[in-house]
């Protein structure tokens, strides 16, 4: 089965969209449970650690994005928020707040599951890249064999899909990496279209490695091509 017993929390208040969605993941393999409003989704993630959350923009008493700030505080679990069609705004929102992804309603079963898998995908892999540790100057340290990055002597915390990116940007020192390249590598072949997650994803990354991520030392921009690590090699 595709879903090979994962959970998956649903936090949503209509009853006919939850229920439909439960019942089609469920065919699919996986695990689901629900909760209505973001209060007991919070409660449903500690109790039952999800694999994946689908997380409504619109809950009632506190909404999806204060639903997930509070849930950022305790859990890296990946996030898709579900928002209304259109709106560009809950979308940016929504990622700059932890969220990994998300659906805009009306949305089709097969596109929700096609996402799910590309989120499980990106989690896994996370954990499991090559073993390579580079050094990259007296600032900054990526040591992808013990899945740790220090910068500045400090640890630094990545979500799954930073990581990632950071992966493979680190380990093509030199090279100009596309959007298109990006995508396909970290996100899925789904994404492509996707420009906006990897020029947020570079801000994420920048503010986490750089001493000065307005000024930009490691991770450089390819204006209308995509990005490149700087080549540590020709030191």
């Amino acid at each position: 089965m595709a879903g090979e017993q994962r959970t998956i929390l649903m936090v949503e208040d209509e009853a006919g969209l939850r229920n439909a969605v439960r019942l089609y993941l469920e065919m699919e393999g996986y695990r689901v449970i629900t909760a209505v409003n973001g209060e007991e989704g919070l409660e449903r993630v500690r109790q039952d650690l999800p694999d994946v959350i689908l997380l409504d923009v619109m809950l009632p008493g506190i909404d999806g994005f204060e639903t997930l700030r509070r849930l950022r505080r305790f859990s890296a679990a990946p996030v898709l928020m579900i928002t209304a069609k259109g709106d560009e705004n809950d979308v940016v929102k929504g990622l700059r707040l932890g969220a990994d992804d998300y659906v805009r309603k009306p949305f089709g079963q097969a596109e929700l599951a096609s996402r799910i898998q590309a989120v499980l995908r990106r989690t896994s892999a996370a954990a499991t890249e090559d073993d390579t540790a580079i050094v990259v100057d007296d600032y900054l340290t990526l040591d992808f064999v013990r899945h740790e990055v220090y910068a500045g002597g400090e640890k630094v915390q990545f979500r799954p899909t930073e990581y990632r990116l950071l992966y493979h940007l680190a380990t093509n020192p030199g090279r100009v990496q596309t959007y298109e390249q990006l995508l396909a590598k970290v996100w899925g072949p789904e994404y492509r279209d996707e420009d906006n997650y990897v020029r947020l994803y570079i801000t994420y990354l920048r503010k986490k490695i750089e001493p000065d991520p307005a000024h930009p030392r490691y991770i450089l921009t390819e204006r209308g091509l995509g990005y490149r690590f700087m080549d540590y090699r020709r030191k």
